[in-house]
């Protein structure tokens, strides 16, 4: 077996996975390794995966070997954000061409490292195998190992070609290249017990940066961020840090058990997405390092960092709840959102209808339960027709999803709003809660939905010529066809007194009783009673314009 099978074998066998570890050894192995149906990678190859996960490193050059069309639709994918480099943002890629699929892309890569290291000089590189070159069969690990060697700087590679799998899995098969090539082999400046790693956060829209701040006033130090904003002498030392935090277990399981097996970091798994989850993720925080060795005081002092920050939070919100109250959202999202972010938007006063399950995790789902009840409505995979009829029947007043997915609610005329990495606005933290609140708020107040949902004008002018044109209007117009069509409507059949007679009689003799109508008619039938009480009972007017 080679090492890329070897690699993908043990990420399958994952102890930390629980949905993996409740499986016997046959199933597990059934399970896991079979190969992938046509389309199964339809939402993001192996490499989509590991070039998301490792992309927000800022000051790291990431070259991709293979063809340019590799490069193009994985760039820039992802709203990080960076406070230091913007190298990350630059584009690199050997560009392999038919010439170099016959004769082999290992040449033209060694001369693309030489280049970014005569023109960026990063302090590492990442190289990043694609289907092409796996398959002819270029060798990355023996070409980036002679090029740090020569060039005297870490030049990593990064074995997740597409073919192998799908986004998740290369998420891990990155984490897996760090742990094999960067983390551990510096050391850091200086350590402190406050000291702490954040992994699987990606800094989306810099929402990390919500976050910081209270981590700062408290004299906590993240280490190391694996990925968001991170830097890679930071990820290099990170296996000095007291404590981790697990943000997304789907994309880094792997990291986080290995680096607690190896250097004896111990991590949780939390959010920062809504209020409680954030006090309880900052108090989880504190409990770790104080176990490892930090000062007791820490405890208190974190207490009333979140006391203080809960108090503003809720007074942000409260102006917005009587609007939100009642107010239901479907949830199409997956991984760690689909549980996190549950949690704000119940705080914020909105009913769940439904939150997707499809990328998360037995423990996610556990979750999902505990905040939305053993009967919650966890979809599976929900066509984009399914999501239709439900914000068109009603069912939900706001869709917050990704951005393939708006296109549905824009159609059904439903407010909607982005939570996926391409995200505009940041979520995380208790400012983050107050801003999502404030932009769910603003989706369903928006007079444009209203706008939306009345008929176009010539749509409004089609309806009026149909019915115009049907034999109701033409009775309307023509006074013969009217009185023609009243002198028709029977509402005896003993007699077949018809509904004209009755009227004229009671409008020309003035008759309030049912006996004086059948003095003047023939209606003197039991069954015409009821009928004569109906039509003695209705409006004056409406006799008058009858008769009329």
């Amino acid at each position: 077996m080679n090492s890329l099978a070897a690699t993908v074998q043990n990420i399958f066998n994952e102890p930390g996975c629980a949905k993996n570890g409740s499986k016997s050894e046959a199933e597990r192995k059934k399970g896991c390794t079979k190969q992938l149906q046509p389309g199964s990678a339809a939402g993001g190859c192996a490499f989509d995966g590991a070039k998301i996960a490792l992309q927000p490193f800022t000051d790291v050059a990431h070259l991709v070997h293979g063809p340019i069309a590799c490069e193009g639709n994985s760039w820039d994918n992802r709203g990080a954000a960076s406070s230091g480099s913007n190298l990350w943002r630059t584009a690199f890629t050997t560009d392999m061409n038919e010439t170099d699929i016959v004769f082999g892309g290992e040449k033209r890569l060694c001369k693309a490292i030489k280049e970014i290291v005569d023109k960026c000089d990063p302090p590492a590189i990442f190289v990043y195998q694609t289907c092409i070159p796996a398959m002819i069969g270029d060798d990355i690990d023996a070409v980036c190992k002679a090029a740090s060697k020569r060039f005297g700087k870490p030049v990593i590679p990064i074995n997740s070609p597409g073919f192998v799998g799908s986004k998740n899995l290369g998420n891990k098969l990155a984490g897996e290249a760090l742990l094999d090539h960067v983390i551990g082999t510096r050391e850091p400046d200086c350590t402190t017990p406050y000291d702490i790693n954040l992994i699987g956060e990606y800094n989306l829209s810099g929402e990390l940066w919500q976050v910081k701040p209270l981590l700062d006033e408290l004299g906590i130090r993240i280490l190391s961020c694996i990925s968001g904003d991170g830097k890679y002498g930071e990820v290099a030392s990170s296996h000095r840090a007291r404590a981790a935090m697990l943000v997304c277990s789907k994309a880094m399981i792997n990291v986080a058990r290995k680096m607690e097996e190896r250097f004896g970091i111990p991590f949780f798994e939390g959010s920062f997405y809504g209020i409680q989850d954030s006090s309880d993720s900052l108090r989880q925080i504190a409990r770790l390092l104080v176990e490892r060795g930090a000062p007791k005081e820490l405890l208190g002092r974190t207490e009333a960092v979140i006391a203080r920050e809960e108090a503003w939070a809720w007074a942000a919100i409260e102006p917005y709840q009587p609007r939100l109250k009642g107010k239901k959202a479907l949830l199409i999202t997956g991984g760690v959102k689909s549980w996190s972010v549950v949690a704000a938007l119940q705080e914020a006063g909105l009913e769940l209808v439904g939150t997707s399950v499809k990328k998360s995790t037995r423990e996610d789902r556990q979750r999902i339960r505990e905040l939305m009840g053993q009967d919650a409505h966890m979809v599976e995979d929900m066509t984009p027709r399914e999501m239709y009829k439900m914000l068109k029947d009603a069912k939900a007043d706001i869709m917050l999803s990704g951005g393939k997915s708006q296109f549905v609610a824009l159609k059904a005329a439903m407010p909607w709003l982005d939570i996926n990495q391409e995200r505009c606005h940041a979520y995380m933290g208790y400012v983050g809660m107050v801003k999502l609140v404030e932009e769910i708020d603003k989706s369903l107040s928006n007079p444009m939905w209203e706008q939306l949902r009345r008929p176009a004008p010539w749509e409004a002018l089609a309806r009026a010529k149909v019915k115009m044109q049907s034999p109701v209007a033409g009775i309307v117009r023509d006074p013969a066809l009217a009185e023609t069509a009243r002198r028709a409507r029977k509402i005896c059949f003993c007699n077949k007194v018809d509904l004209g007679t009755i009227e004229d009689a009671i409008y020309a003799h003035g008759l309030r009783s049912v006996e004086a109508v059948r003095e003047h008619t023939n209606a003197v039938g039991g069954c015409c009673k009821r009928r004569i009480e109906g039509i003695l009972v209705s409006s004056p007017s409406a006799m008058l314009q009858a008769a009329e």
